[in-house]
């Protein structure tokens, strides 16, 4: 039942033959017995979760299930959950009990599906491996002593361990895609605004957007099916026509052009992720596609400008956290000057710090035109790169990730190597396209190893066809590490 698609977990539900009761109890078992060792969960509240349970059966029972309906889903700990603790990962908000709920609660809760927990992730998002989370690192079901990759992470461990159907993440330079690669699921960056993003606890408010996590680029789909769609208390939502993102899935893949960046294949990528991307498209080219070599030249930029951005963007947002509203606040201080300086002291990690005080460096008087402005400069032409590359082909594919899980420390002290994690994806951030990781084999140590599509913007419907096709000839995305 836990290898299940969400396809078949539905039909299970709706011929009776487990209730949503039972499913959920299923993975709160799971639950209890893996994560204290992966720790892939912050929040876990056995008594909402069934209750939930318990009115998706009888919604089931009275005709009116959808198709997530009384399916156990895991949420990212950055979205607020009226009653549920939301951390962010974070002491600053250790002890938040979030009196509303994001968007996408709300839409999974008109969905009918059960919250199974809120997932462990890098604390504000900013971490490429689930170590800066303030409950501690999360850890790769493939190899405990691995990262998972982040700064979705929990939510990515999760997936893989089987501690739920399926979850949701957030995507700010590769955040769903690079732990999905290298936990080896699927998952999902849509077009910029094509989520709202009412009620994600922000980090940069111009790159960030909530997707799924799950085991297929099917389940991916029917996941967006929920999660998108317009919403007036999100600026930057985009108010478009209801797709169905299940609509192209069987499509045959005749015709299609893939386009591979020269940039993308150059000096950093490991060699046995090189070994299995190229192997991925080589299946492709048997299912009827065609490859075009491309280039992306301002891709080489992609982490320089997105780590001057992001954290501009971060320490904006996250001066609302100052001790008197809301958050930690410490216990001793003088006067306000004081209060604020060791709250947010006590109550930020060493990364959110640094990233606040990068921001902080980059918008100041003097430095703003040198760095932010440049910045943004930059960031128009490597849009225009993806814009040119999609007159030649129809989807760019590669590597997710340039390597393999990492082991825990390994890159502790080095956040230069750290960032490089996402030197794929940072860019498909930068542009607001639509982006995905899929499993596409092992690499050393037997690790997994991610093939990352890129869409043209609102192509979801044929990347995930894309990444279908592809699943239905390989078995990569049924291979589980437990």
């Amino acid at each position: 039942m836990i290898n299940f698609s969400l396809k078949q977990l539905s039909k299970q539900l709706a011929a009776k033959k487990i209730s949503s009761v039972e499913l959920t109890q299923l993975y709160l078992d799971r639950i209890a017995a893996h994560n204290p060792v992966y720790n892939a969960y912050i929040t876990v509240d056995a008594k909402t979760s069934l209750a939930q349970a318990v009115a998706a059966d009888a919604l089931i029972a009275s005709g009116g299930a959808q198709a997530l309906t009384g399916i156990p889903i895991a949420q990212k700990d950055i979205f607020c959950a009226k009653g549920w603790r939301t951390t962010c990962g974070s002491k600053m908000l250790g002890d938040f009990i979030a009196p509303y709920d994001a968007h996408v609660i709300e839409q999974f809760n008109k969905a009918g599906a059960v919250n199974l927990g809120k997932t462990n992730m890098d604390e504000f998002a900013m971490g490429s491996s689930n170590e800066t989370s303030y409950f501690g690192p999360v850890r790769n079901p493939w190899n405990q002593n691995a990262v998972p990759g982040g700064s979705s992470g929990g939510a990515a461990s999760a997936v893989a361990a089987r501690l739920c159907a399926a979850a949701t993440g957030t995507d700010t330079g590769g955040s769903i895609r690079q732990p999905a690669a290298l936990c080896g699921i699927t998952g999902i960056k849509p077009t910029y605004g094509t989520v709202s993003r009412y009620g994600m606890i922000a980090f940069a408010s111009s790159l960030d957007q909530a997707g799924p996590m799950a085991k297929s680029a099917e389940d991916c789909a029917l996941m967006l099916n929920v999660m998108t769609g317009f919403d007036c208390r999100d600026s930057t939502s985009l108010q478009r026509e209801v797709e169905d993102y299940t609509r192209h899935l069987n499509q045959p893949l005749s015709g299609l052009r893939i386009g591979l960046p020269v940039e993308f294949f150059a000096e950093g990528l490991s060699d046995d992720v090189a070994a299995r991307v190229q192997e991925a498209i080589a299946q492709y080219q048997k299912l009827g596609a065609t490859v075009v070599d491309i280039s992306l030249p301002n891709s080489k930029l992609a982490v320089p400008v997105y780590y001057v951005l992001a954290p501009a963007e971060a320490s904006s947002n996250l001066s609302r956290f100052d001790g008197v509203r809301y958050g930690h606040r410490a216990a001793e201080y003088t006067d306000l000057a004081d209060m604020y300086e060791k709250s947010r002291a006590e109550g930020f990690g060493a990364e959110v710090k640094r990233r606040i005080m990068m921001g902080t460096y980059v918008l100041s008087h003097g430095y703003y035109d040198a760095y932010y402005l440049q910045a943004q400069k930059i960031r128009r032409l490597i849009a225009q790169d993806f814009a040119d590359a999609f007159k030649l082909c129809d989807v760019i594919m590669g590597p997710t990730s340039p390597s393999t899980a990492f082991n825990l420390g390994e890159k502790g002290d080095d956040p230069v190597q750290m960032y490089l994690s996402d030197i794929y994806t940072i860019a498909v951030n930068l542009a607001g396209l639509p982006g995905m990781s899929i499993p596409c084999g092992f690499g050393h140590n037997n690790m997994p190893t991610g093939l990352q599509i890129i869409g043209n913007y609102f192509d979801e419907a044929r990347m995930l066809n894309v990444a279908h096709q592809y699943q239905l000839a390989t078995d990569w995305h049924s291979r589980a590490p437990l």
